[in-house]
């Protein structure tokens, strides 16, 4: 059954969705996007990626194409025309449409296109035994904190891990880990301490993230913003990646090395059970 798109306007059939050659996110990658987790028809923490597409297209010097709220009226459209139940709904804004040049003209105005995708986001194969992430060097630009559809680095990067049997990878500079490719990346130390990279330029201030960050202060578990470096990885007692689409994801093996026992540990189940209820997924991952 062809999906409805949302497509700068209007509401319209798969197959009559399409776009200007000239738009700025097909020319120069000028545009940025957004992925929010659908549930049982809901959105899941769909208020912090709203507010990182605002920050994103402010760092680019482009408008927002409507209001928050219209925004999300627009999601909420999507999901229930498309009898949306799981999945994600997508969300792209380029810069818009002008003839290819570098500079763009002062009146341009920014195209927003939307649509779903169905997949299973809970009670993953991957959730419930761990997956194993390859490392490799991080490739990308330098402003990684704004969400952009400049994805070639970590489209490359996957490729490369999956044909080395791993199911993803972490990005590393100058000697640590960044970031998973599309995924935040943390480590469980022999103390029980979560460990991840502090928000800046080099990492995207994942949505996740945030919401995960919350859940330990609010329940006691410690937690240390730093970087840390592949050595460190492999060597801790667990390890685990959080994105919108895979929720709280184990990782079993860094690079070919068993992390701790080699299957998921205690503190990222505990993670994992809280934000499932956070988000009112009732059914635990299954063990």
């Amino acid at each position: 059954m062809s999906r409805t798109i949302y497509c700068n306007g209007t509401f319209v059939p798969e197959a009559r969705a399409t776009i200007s050659i000239f738009d700025r996110g097909t020319l120069f990658g000028d545009a940025v996007y957004e992925v929010t987790a659908v549930f049982d028809g809901r959105m899941i923490d769909n208020d912090l990626h709203l507010a990182r597409l605002q920050r994103s297209l402010g760092e680019l010097g482009i408008p927002m194409p409507a209001a928050r709220k219209e925004i999300a009226r627009i999601q909420h459209e999507l999901i229930a025309r498309n009898g949306l139940r799981e999945g994600v709904v997508y969300l792209q804004v380029s810069r818009g449409i002008a003839d290819r040049n570098f500079l763009w003209p002062e009146d341009i105005a920014p195209t927003l296109i939307g649509f779903t995708q169905a997949k299973t986001l809970h009670d993953t194969a991957a959730q419930r035994e761990g997956i194993e992430v390859d490392l490799a060097p991080d490739t990308r630009w330098q402003r990684r904190d704004i969400k952009t559809v400049m994805l070639l680095g970590q489209v490359l990067a996957k490729a490369a891990a999956r044909r080395k049997g791993c199911d993803d990878v972490w990005l590393c500079e100058d000697g640590m880990v960044t970031e998973g490719a599309s995924a935040t990346a943390y480590i469980v130390t022999a103390a029980g301490q979560v460990v991840t990279r502090p928000n800046s330029r080099i990492s995207l201030p994942g949505c996740t993230r945030q919401a995960l960050l919350r859940l330990c202060a609010v329940h006691g578990l410690t937690l240390d913003e730093r970087p840390f470096s592949p050595a460190e990885a492999q060597a801790a007692a667990e390890a685990f990646q959080t994105s919108a689409s895979s929720f709280v994801t184990p990782v079993i093996r860094i690079a070919g090395v068993a992390v701790g026992t080699g299957a998921p540990g205690p503190v990222t189940r505990h993670l994992q059970q809280l934000y499932l209820e956070t988000v009112g997924v009732r059914a635990p991952v299954s063990n």
